[in-house]
């Protein structure tokens, strides 16, 4: 394909950049030089990949406020022409608001394009080492604490592994309030994906909360939230040990954490057996 390729009318979802400018695909560019209009939730982020791919298309501001009042008039120009949308990085309608965008193409009958590309989801799964087969994944958790563990033990009933996107002025508390509700889980935390300061730490949720007490950067994060047991072992002899240990001062997750070692079960169950008194 090249730049001379003409493009059916439609709705472009075109994935960009997360951070290194070298991740626009030739195809990417090639479509939103075509685009007449690019729909972009910052536009002054996309002005820069629209310098790069050198498309003089107008901008739109798309926005979580604007989208269901601008998505009509986008939708009726795709129907003649190449529309683009974009998000500020990585693949739109994942955890930003251009899916509602999507949503009213379909219904109106307009075509929809996929143009792949990067993606902060699929990049943070690939580098952790845990099973992506069974991936769960909830965008941003809640900002309040209860609520976020009560989501975080939902999540963990259902999927062995699950995947959130998380502010880096949270990301600590999160870490914490993961331990509390999983019996500190294996995590990955990947921070500045593909950028000069990229980090990717794998640990204890516990572990990682002190580590990155004060990060820096978009943070994405994958949690082993259902650990395969290698053993089995009579949940009385896993209670008898879990009390022992509530006896002697000790604390639930890191109680739950040994016991699930030394039994050979998962850390959750571990952590649910905790004695309450």
């Amino acid at each position: 394909m090249s730049s001379d390729d003409s493009f059916k009318p439609g709705l472009y979802v075109v994935a960009t950049p997360i951070g290194n400018l070298g991740d626009l695909s030739p195809r990417a560019s090639f479509v939103l030089a075509a685009a007449s209009i690019v729909a972009a939730e910052d536009t002054r982020t996309s002005g820069r990949i629209l310098k790069i791919a050198g498309s003089k298309a107008k901008q739109v501001s798309l926005t979580e406020h604007n989208v269901m009042q601008r998505a009509p008039g986008l939708v009726d120009a795709a129907k003649f022409s190449v529309v683009a949308l974009v998000s500020d990085a990585g693949t739109p309608g994942v955890a930003d608001p251009g899916a509602r965008l999507v949503e009213a193409a379909h219904t109106a009958g307009v075509t929809v394009f996929a143009v792949p590309g990067a993606s902060a989801l699929a990049a943070a799964i690939s580098v952790s080492g845990f099973d992506g087969s069974d991936v769960h994944f909830i965008g941003f958790p809640p900002k309040q604490g209860a609520k976020r563990i009560a989501r975080f033990q939902e999540v963990a009933a259902t999927a062995s592994t699950f995947v959130y996107y998380e502010s880096p002025n949270r990301l600590s508390e999160s870490l914490a309030d993961l331990a509390t509700a999983l019996g500190d889980p294996e995590t990955v935390v990947c921070r500045e994906l593909t950028k000069v300061h990229e980090e990717v730490v794998r640990g204890r949720a516990s572990e990682l909360a002190e580590r990155f007490a004060d990060p820096r950067g978009e943070c994405t994060v994958v949690v082993r939230s259902q650990e395969q047991a290698t053993t089995s072992a009579e949940e009385s002899e896993v209670i008898a040990y879990l009390q022992q240990m509530h006896r002697a001062g000790a604390q639930r997750a890191g109680a739950a954490s040994e016991a699930a070692k030394r039994f050979g079960i998962e850390r959750r169950r571990a952590y649910e057996l905790w004695p309450d008194a």
